[in-house]
């Protein structure tokens, strides 16, 4: 493992061990972990160091491109997708970055009435919160995208104001303007344990070394349970692939499309450069740290697309990529403090929906570390949840 150094196209000074000391260590360098030491920093607080264990963004935030949206089922998610996708909007001025946000909406196929019903419940939620999401037909989705099949087709739920942007660009803007402000970045290092006394954590160790800390800030991912139990805190996260392939280039082009999804299948395709993306959540995929991408796993969108978008099934694509989702037993977040060690705050457990929440939990987690009342509610997604019996609804595991 090589040596730790500053991110690299920030203005911080390289150096070959980690600091002794610092205010609030932050432990991965992903979306989640880059967005929180932004916030942080934009709020004053200077002594802070992110520890990633390879290159920043690397882990689940590497993938090509990320969903932005607020079309959940539940209040406390629709805002905070909300949101991050203001957020999103505005990145170009805060912090200062493209990120290639392209708002082309996302489009929910829908092929039975339960299903529709549901979504219909969810619209109305939604409305309620300012996102003009609405139900249409299957002549209007097929409209929007017109590789979608009518066949079997009930309806659609369609979000105008959603998309998709780049996580990558995402994770170097937060970066970037966190390293202006003074945050140290410290990649290529890993953590090998975490010392406690009493309920505080007193001390993170890397393998360059240890660090003194006030507060330690819980972003590793799908790696979040064993930093969690490196401090005693039980964090239900498990490690589980997701694949994607890409098409040959296109000609002539693909139209503009939504970033479309049926339901029932979790197939999920839309542009990308030159030609298309597809996605699905294999249902039989084991837990694992397995990163390999198979040719067989791409047989499994061939034959969901043969029913809901046929011209799909043949194209021909130039390989793929796989990477982990960080998976919780209700598919929704951790965010929060831990109640047994009070310095130890996490966010993790996104379960897919990490990218298009980090804006908003960046902000929740400043304020958490601040001891200042989070801009939104999040006490419902403490991990305690689990052992108190108190689960939320499980969302949709789809991008």
């Amino acid at each position: 493992m090589s040596s730790s150094s500053a991110f690299r196209s920030s203005p911080s000074p390289s150096f070959r061990t980690v600091p002794p000391t610092a205010d609030v260590v932050i432990i991965g360098g992903g979306v989640m972990g880059t967005s929180t030491a932004f916030h942080l920093a934009e709020a004053g607080v200077r002594n802070i160091v992110v520890v990633e264990r390879g290159d920043l963004g690397r882990g689940s935030s590497g993938k090509p491109i990320g969903g932005v949206r607020a079309q959940f089922s539940d209040p406390l998610n629709i805002e905070l997708g909300n949101r991050s996708l203001r957020a999103y909007q505005d990145f170009p001025h805060r912090p200062g970055a493209d990120i290639r946000l392209d708002t082309v909406g996302y489009l929910f196929l829908l092929t039975t009435e339960q299903q529709a019903a549901e979504f219909e419940n969810s619209i109305r939620v939604q409305n309620g919160l300012g996102v003009p999401s609405r139900m249409i037909g299957p002549r209007e989705a097929h409209e929007l995208c017109p590789y979608v099949s009518t066949d079997g087709l009930v309806a659609a739920a369609h979000s105008p104001a959603d998309g998709h942007a780049r996580p990558a660009l995402v994770v170097q803007g937060y970066a970037r303007a966190a390293a202006r402000s003074g945050v140290t970045f410290a990649t290529h290092t890993a953590v090998t344990g975490i010392d406690t006394l009493g309920d505080r954590v007193t001390a993170v160790h890397t393998d360059h070394g240890a660090i003194t800390c006030a507060t330690v800030v819980c972003a590793a991912g799908a790696w979040s349970a064993g930093i969690g139990d490196m401090a005693g805190v039980h964090l239900p996260v498990r490690p589980v692939r997701r694949q994607l392939a890409f098409t040959a280039p296109l000609s002539p082009p693909a139209p503009r499309i939504p970033f479309t999804i049926d339901f029932s299948s979790t197939a999920y395709f839309h542009n990308s450069d030159d030609g298309l993306l597809f996605g699905l959540a294999d249902p039989g995929q084991a837990d694992g740290f397995d990163t390999t991408w198979t040719l067989e796993w791409l047989e499994l969108f061939r034959e969901a697309a043969r029913h809901r978008a046929p011209a799909l099934a043949d194209m021909e694509t130039n390989g793929g990529w796989a990477g982990l989702y960080e998976v919780t037993p209700d598919h929704n977040a951790l965010i929060g403090r831990s109640g047994e060690v009070g310095n130890f705050l996490y966010a993790t457990g996104f379960s897919g929906h990490g990218f298009l929440q980090a804006p908003a939990v960046g902000e929740i987690v400043r304020d958490l570390c601040l001891n200042r009342t989070p801009c939104v509610d999040v006490s419902p997604l403490g991990a305690d949840r689990f052992t108190a019996g108190a689960q939320i609804r499980p969302e949709a595991h789809v991008v």
